[in-house]
């Protein structure tokens, strides 16, 4: 049985907390209607454009100032997870009682020209928040009560089986991005055993909204088709990709970390380590052809393009690149059975909500 976890008056640490899903992560859990301390940690690097993560944290401290009449607090702290004095300062000083890493060095194609940037900060520095949340309980203090962290439906690979389960075999990643997290999850899995931390890791599936990431496809096709250029389609048009709206990803996050694991004894009568695994997904792929056409016409629709705008004669259908897969879908049975949940956001609804956010933040 699963502990309840109130996050009344608790301390939440979220990392890279001025990325996509940890921005939004914390504008949900300072609307939550309860006190709660949050604590965000960033390092701004420069991947993307630092004013949009900037932008995402003007929104945190706003809507905490807003949340301050019922006692919650924001601090935001400037710094590398793979800073282990920099971290240990920050668990000594805010007793975290949950954390959740959202911080990571992503991008799949990314990884292949840069691929130490990959291993400090996806590899060293989730080990520094294990080491971190290992010492929380020195010194008296009760320590860290469950660490979620953030892996990536990436880790499936070339998966011929659909869709992917939790259960299915991850060791043939296809990017230095999935191997890392892949480590992420084992190195999770021999602190829960070894040091009875409660971990639940959590596979993302293609996650997409407003105030998104520019490196992703939606954002970054956004880009190129108001500026009259050509977008790039993969495997000749044939991909399948399952894509989850933000909200739906922070609703699951929500639910999964006010419930961590437990230790338990195994039917051998060893004891099994408080870890769990989920994915989290919308379980419908759709055709990229089909979500470019939809895209479109939202953009459309806000007026981000033109009316008369030929969409499809600014599309390019070449082949599957490196470190590419051709279909992604979640089998989300664990998450449905565990939490009752399941996302629900439809793409056409997601779209449009990034497509008006696109035009109000670059003022069209």
């Amino acid at each position: 049985m699963k502990e309840h976890l109130d996050l009344s008056a608790s301390t939440v640490l979220v990392t890279g907390a001025a990325g996509f899903i940890g921005a939004h992560l914390a504008l949900k859990l300072l609307d939550m209607g309860m006190p709660i301390h949050l604590i965000g940690i960033d390092n701004l690097n420069s991947y993307y454009e630092v004013a949009l993560k900037e932008y995402r944290l003007e929104r945190i401290a706003a809507r905490a100032k807003e949340k301050s009449s019922v006692g919650s607090t924001w601090n935001f702290y400037k710094g590398s997870i793979a800073d282990a004095v920099f971290l240990r300062d920050i668990f000594e000083r805010c007793k975290p009682d949950i954390v959740i890493n959202l911080a990571a060095q992503a991008g799949v194609r990314y990884s292949i020209d840069h691929p130490d940037t990959y291993i400090e900060s996806n590899i060293v520095g989730f080990y520094q928040i294990l080491e971190a949340c290992r010492h929380s309980r020195d010194n008296g203090h009760p320590g860290v009560r469950h660490l979620v962290y953030a892996s990536s439906s990436s880790v499936y690979g070339v998966d011929h089986k659909i869709p992917y389960s939790v259960n299915d075999p991850v060791d043939r990643p296809v990017s230095l991005y999935a191997a890392t997290k892949k480590s992420d999850e084992l190195l999770a899995h021999a602190y829960a055993k070894l040091y009875d931390i409660p971990c639940t890791g959590l596979r993302f599936f293609t996650v997409y909204g407003p105030a998104g990431r520019p490196d992703m496809a939606y954002f970054s096709f956004t880009d190129r088709l108001r500026k009259g250029q050509n977008i790039r389609i993969f495997n000749y048009g044939n991909c399948l990709r399952d894509f989850t709206y933000i909200d739906d990803i922070t609703e699951g996050i929500v639910r999964v970390l006010q419930a961590p694991p437990a230790s338990a004894t195994g039917e051998d009568g060893l004891p099994l380590p408080p870890y769990s695994l989920y994915n989290i997904g919308n379980n419908r792929p759709e055709n990229l052809l089909n979500f470019v056409d939809i895209l479109q016409q939202e953009l459309v629709r806000a007026g981000v393009l033109p009316k008369d705008f030929d969409w499809k004669a600014h599309l390019e259908l070449v082949s599957m690149q490196p470190a590419d897969v051709p279909v992604t879908c979640a089998d989300i049975s664990e998450l449905e059975r565990d939490f009752a949940f399941k996302p629900h956001t439809a793409l056409r609804d997601g779209l449009r909500r990034f497509a008006e956010w696109y035009r109000e933040y670059y003022r069209l």
